[in-house]
């Protein structure tokens, strides 16, 4: 037994115990240098590298977007505002799973397939970490749905944004026009400069005085360096570059006036433009039917869109610039003054009207309006007052294209007139080279009687017969319209695109056929000076839409309401010194004298009830600048 017994070597248990102490010192040293060393590479080394990417991921860059400037009328009445909105948004890089918060989002804030399918569009063109909008005009029940479940909504976020508003909805849609969310081909044709310019703006200007004037309207985008939580949220603003706001605009538009026109147009459609004779300034800009801008600014729904789009009535049509119609009889007072200056008319020149009118060696015989004739021995004076399209074919029979032509692109006839809202159709006066080009066949002596009285070929927009209207009403002084009367308190001054030179004898000749238009028993337009106390000049139109054959009378029960005559109706006021010159077009009005004259003298009467203060060219409100038009170019009519 006792060969089993075995005592304690404590000896080897030391050495054993301090070989294990020994190893475990070395690894632990050895990971505590490990450690050293990597706090080192961390904080020494690296320390640049990693405190900026620190920095990137708790700081973000993020553009200030800026205050679109301001539109007012004439008398500082708001026109295009921009008033608070809440816009559900995402970042994208702080959602884990994005179908599932758009599930989610769906069930808290009203989402429709579109909402969805623009956000997911947006997304593409975004920059890192930019919040991107999936609905906007969000309910104050919405945004505390969305605040009881923020815990579970990583990276959506509800920011308040300015968006446009137009209060007066309709009424100035296609002169102010309105702004929209940025597309796809808006991004097509932006610089680099612009997409730096746009950064966290949604919209641009569309159409209207939005568009032309965008660049000035936008503004400066600004920036500032905020602080972040890991879940994205701002903590603070650590640095800030403000925005600089856009510029503001005052027209010369006058929402009073554009009320009045509107209404005098009543369920009719068709067009109405006042302009200022003395600076070119557009006082009123009617197009109608017309549409809510508003529903453009965020995003339009397809019902909207297709209701307006698919309407006969064509709202979204701006006829002002855009519509393109014969302008009948509202030229003879143009052709008669370029005629007189041409030696091919004088005062005394008068024709016998039968009713009817031959070309030399021709058979087809052209009916005047009034079927048996305006009688004997008719002047330039009665042919204006009673519209005798006799004496102006004998007229056009003498005289020659070229000669027509001359005058009616001195008074602005056949180009743009270069107003500044876009989209502007030129027009049309044929010449015989347009229709050699354009038809292939030569200039015939019809052509000539057609063309004297605004048909056949011709065609004109409103705008172009107000100009007009408004150069004769100054004798000679073609301004440029414009409907921008300052930009951020600068007057814009009146240009002067050229004078046409006539003697005064032809110019009063001109007016006072014009004014017995209006007054004398026979005259055309007597309902555009019923009960005021100034004298009103003007000429009516009727402009055939469908063609009737020769020999046979107009029927308009046999027409459809689409296809009877436009009316039409220019006119300036008051006589002795003109303030203003107006120009209505009614389609399917079918006479000029009927229906489109009281429109004229409604808006005559409106404006010329105003304190002389009203009608200056600067508002009462605004600091006075007076600058001198200057004339660019000085003309002679050619016969």
């Amino acid at each position: 037994m006792s060969e089993n017994l075995r005592f304690k070597d404590h000896h080897t248990e030391q050495r054993l115990f301090r070989n294990r102490m020994l190893v475990a010192i070395v690894c632990v040293a050895a990971l505590i240098g490990v450690l050293v060393a990597r706090l080192y590479n961390l904080q020494v080394v690296n320390y640049e590298s990693y405190s900026t990417q620190s920095d990137q991921n708790r700081i973000q860059v993020r553009p200030v977007p800026p205050t679109r400037g301001l539109i007012y009328d004439r008398n500082g009445l708001l026109l295009a505002d921009n008033r608070p909105s809440y816009t559900l948004s995402i970042v994208r890089e702080r959602v884990k799973d994005l179908d599932t918060t758009l599930e989610l989002l769906g069930q808290l804030v009203e989402l429709d397939d579109g909402d969805v399918e623009k956000f997911k569009r947006r997304l593409v063109r975004r920059r890192p970490f930019e919040p991107v909008p999936l609905r906007f005009r969000l309910t104050e029940e919405e945004i505390a749905r969305i605040s009881v479940n923020e815990f579970h909504l990583l990276g959506v976020s509800v920011e308040a944004e300015l968006v446009r508003y137009y209060p007066e909805q309709d009424l100035f849609a296609h002169s102010v026009g309105y702004v929209g969310r940025i597309a796809e081909r808006d991004l097509a044709s932006f610089t680099e400069e612009d997409v730096r310019r746009y950064r966290g703006t949604q919209s641009i200007g569309k159409v209207g005085l939005e568009r032309s004037y965008e660049d000035l309207l936008l503004g400066e985008v600004g920036y500032e360096n905020v602080e972040t939580n890991a879940r994205g949220r701002v903590l603070r603003v650590l640095e800030r570059q403000d925005p600089k706001p856009g510029a503001e605009l005052t027209l010369h538009l006058d929402t009073r006036l554009q009320q009045v026109a509107t209404e005098a147009l009543g369920e009719n459609r068709g067009a109405v433009v006042a302009i200022d004779v003395k600076t070119g300034g557009v006082l009123a800009f009617v197009s109608k039917p017309s549409f809510d801008p508003n529903l453009f600014v965020t995003g339009i729904s397809f019902g909207d869109y297709s209701a307006l789009r698919d309407s006969l009535d064509v709202p979204l049509f701006n006829r002002t610039v855009q519509g393109q119609y014969a302008p009948g009889s509202t030229l003879k007072p143009m052709m008669g003054l370029g005629a007189l200056e041409a030696g091919i008319i004088t005062a005394n020149t008068t024709v016998n009207d039968p009713g009817f009118y031959k070309l030399p060696n021709d058979s087809r015989i052209y009916r005047d309006h009034l079927r048996w004739g305006h009688g004997k021995k008719v002047d330039l004076i009665q042919a204006l007052e009673q519209s005798c399209d006799t004496y102006f074919w004998d007229m056009a029979a003498r005289w020659n294209i070229d000669g027509m032509h001359d005058i009616a692109t001195r008074f602005g006839l056949g180009t743009k007139t270069g107003i500044d809202v876009p989209v502007e159709r030129p027009g049309l006066f044929p010449s015989r080279d347009w229709k050699r080009g354009a038809r292939g066949v030569p200039w015939f002596p019809g052509d000539s009687l057609n063309a004297v009285l605004g048909q056949g070929f011709v065609l004109a927009t409103p705008l172009q017969l107000a100009v007009m209207t408004a150069t004769i009403a100054n004798r000679g002084t073609h301004f440029r319209p414009q409907i921008v009367m300052a930009i951020d308190g600068v007057e814009q001054p009146p240009e002067v695109l050229h004078h046409i030179d006539a003697r005064p004898e032809s110019w009063d000749l001109v007016f006072k056929g014009m004014e017995a238009v209006v007054y004398n028993t026979r005259g055309t337009g007597k309902r555009a000076g019923a009960d005021l106390d100034f004298r009103v000049a003007g000429k009516s139109g009727t402009a055939q839409i469908v063609g009737i054959a020769q020999g046979a009378k107009y029927d308009s029960e046999a027409l459809k309401e689409r296809l009877r005559d436009n009316a039409l109706f220019v006119a300036f006021a008051p006589v002795d010194d003109p303030q203003i010159a107006v120009s209505v077009l009614v389609e399917n009005g079918e006479s000029g004298g009927r229906m489109a004259a009281p429109v004229a003298r409604e808006v005559f009467a409106e404006w010329m009830s105003r304190p002389l203060e009203e009608t200056a060219s600067l508002p009462s409100w605004h600091p006075p600048l007076v600058p001198q038009p200057q004339i660019l170019e000085e003309v002679r009519i050619r016969g």
